[in-house]
């Protein structure tokens, strides 16, 4: 497992697919983003169903990401079974109206690309009520 952690600012990811996750999203190029993942991958957003496959997931980020800045702070790697990557990845997500601890949980497969994205979200009850004052 490797690890890397600093608190303020950005940390080198290991992974360049994620890498290129992070500055895809941030540039709102979700096209792009998309296609980082496999043909059916799955983003899994917090309180929502699961969004498979390239094409829905390029309209959902378009629809829910476009102001959204995200800043990796602490990447977790793991090599799981037949090849694929387990990384866990900790920072924030900032738009205008609020900041939030977030964690991503990727799941590499041994080509490298993308087979699913779980963004959990690592706020208090009491932290995620104030958000939508």
């Amino acid at each position: 497992m490797i690890k890397s952690s600093q608190k303020t600012s950005p940390i080198h990811l290991t992974e360049p697919i994620i890498k290129q996750y992070f500055e895809t999203l941030n540039q709102a190029n979700f096209s792009e983003t998309a296609k980082l993942f496999t043909i059916n991958g799955i983003l899994k957003p917090p309180f929502e169903p699961p969004i498979e496959g390239q094409e829905a997931i390029a309209s959902y980020l378009q629809q829910e990401a476009r102001e959204m800045i995200l800043l990796p702070l602490e990447e977790a790697l793991e090599t799981m079974e037949i090849g694929h990557t387990l990384a866990e990845i900790k920072g924030k997500v900032t738009t205008a109206l609020f900041t939030v601890n977030v964690a991503w949980i990727f799941i590499l497969n041994y080509q490298k690309e993308i087979v699913s994205v779980e963004v959990k979200l690592l706020a208090s009850l009491e932290e995620l009520v104030n958000l939508k004052r």
